[in-house]
């Protein structure tokens, strides 16, 4: 059964803030970061806490805008992504390149992925941290970007390949619903001294496909914050996907696309583990 998006974890249990007085309208990990627990509320909890349960709900359910992303952010994976692209030569971004997937395709961590033979046969992960952003803000400096971070989760920004290369954008490719899952949760900033040190790992069926230490991204979480606030105000809730390293199934000769009855697992250091299987469509 889901677990509610509101709960605090304690090891291997949680408890749903909404237990709390005060607190009946807590639904997901947004309402924390508008009206953060206090000492005294985390210690209330700690007693009433419960097993953690085997699938969960996104940590936030409606984001305010659509899921902000980042392609092409590993310089292994520019040089895959252009040559299954068919490009002649690599080119890396001069600057970030943003596009967005739908808030409604999130799902949480054991949540299926359905593969629909209609829309794709060439179904593809792709794992990623999450920046969650804590405030209102704009024009943010790189220097203070961090400070605008309330934490970080999990993302696998599946993706329907042939949609995305046949139609020459992404957004539709990678929108469908389902094709979204993250979480488990979110792991505030006190917990992630520096985010650009953290070994990333993604696994189908147990095998290692993806691993890699975000230190090698090629826009860093700072400069990324900085630059979509340029213009764009960030809000509570935010969430900013930074991109995904090589070993996607698209860049394999042949791909190894996903197929019902595939579990697909992503884990980043300090962070978590984020599980999901593909299932046909009904």
């Amino acid at each position: 059964k889901d677990s509610s998006s509101d709960a605090v974890v304690f090891g291997e249990r949680v408890a749903a803030v909404r237990q709390l007085s005060g607190r009946d309208q807590a639904s997901d990990v947004l309402s924390l970061i508008h009206k953060p627990l206090s000492q005294d509320e985390l210690r209330q909890l700690s007693d009433l806490t419960s097993p953690a349960p085997s699938a969960w709900l996104p940590p936030i359910i409606r984001p305010p805008k659509n899921l902000l992303c980042v392609g092409k952010n590993y310089m292994e994976h520019v040089k895959e992504f252009d040559k299954a692209w068919g490009l002649s030569r690599t080119e890396v971004p001069p600057s970030p390149m943003w596009f967005s997937k739908a808030h409604t395709a999130l799902i949480g961590a054991g949540g299926e992925i359905i593969h629909d033979p209609d829309f794709t046969q060439a179904l593809d992960y792709e794992g990623e941290l999450v920046a969650v952003i804590g405030d209102r803000c704009r024009k943010v400096t790189a220097e203070a970007a961090l400070d605008h971070v309330f934490g970080y989760t999990i993302l696998n920004d599946v993706t329907a390949r042939n949609v995305q290369h046949g139609r020459k954008q992404w957004f539709t490719g990678k929108s469908a619903d389902t094709y979204a899952p993250c979480g488990p949760w979110v792991v505030t900033r006190d917990e992630v001294a520096d985010p650009q040190q953290l070994n990333l790992r993604t696994t189908v069926n147990g095998e290692e496909l993806q691993s890699v230490n975000t230190r090698d991204m090629i826009f860093v979480i700072r400069a990324l914050i900085a630059d979509i606030s340029t213009g764009m105000t960030l809000e509570p809730g935010d969430l900013i996907a930074t991109g995904t390293p090589v070993g996607v199934a698209w860049g394999m000769d042949p791909p190894r696309y996903l197929v019902p009855g595939d579990e697909v697992v992503v884990e980043i250091e300090k962070i978590g583990r984020l599980w999901n299987r593909v299932i046909a469509a009904s």
